[in-house]
């Protein structure tokens, strides 16, 4: 995933609050995902509203050392069907 690239949550997924993050369900697949911490949860909440992944990143405040991690985290939720393209 790049940062340029605009992506959005699933319409099948729901994320539930909580502590350590958000449990993400997909109703298609009855898969469960586990956003480990509230900082990603909010990064993958402002990517629908975000003209980038980049501007997600920049407006959850993830710092520039961290953002290469959280990409790969995106990314692997976007591999899992949990986000999609837009």
């Amino acid at each position: 995933m790049q940062e340029r690239e605009a992506w959005r949550l699933s319409g099948s997924v729901a994320l539930r609050p909580e502590p350590f993050g958000a449990l993400a369900y997909d109703f298609h697949t009855r898969r469960l995902s586990f956003l480990k911490t509230p900082r990603l949860v909010d990064v993958v909440r402002r990517l629908g509203d975000s003209n980038d992944v980049g501007t997600a990143l920049t407006a959850a405040e993830v710092p520039d050392a961290e953002r290469p991690s959280y990409l790969a985290a995106l990314t692997t939720l976007a591999s899992g069907g949990l986000l999609e393209e837009r």
